[in-house]
């Protein structure tokens, strides 16, 4: 897996703000946020941040784009 690093979060109000390297990816309310909050003492807090805002690489994104019917693409 490649490196889920550079989130943060921000506990207010009962909402956790999560951001990616200073910048807001998403918010959690309600019952995800509680969820997130006891999860994220047991479990990797930068994955888990990856895979709740959806920015989680799976390391073959260098593959494809090498692969030959992908030429020329962008």
């Amino acid at each position: 897996m490649a490196d889920a690093g550079g989130f943060e979060y921000s506990e207010r109000d009962g909402k956790v703000r999560i951001t990616h390297h200073g910048v807001h990816a998403t918010t959690l309310r309600g019952q995800r946020a509680a969820e997130f909050l006891a999860r994220v003492d047991r479990e990797d807090p930068q994955e888990l941040m990856a895979r709740l805002t959806g920015n989680y690489r799976r390391g073959n994104e260098r593959v494809a784009k090498q692969h030959p019917r992908n030429q020329g693409r962008r």
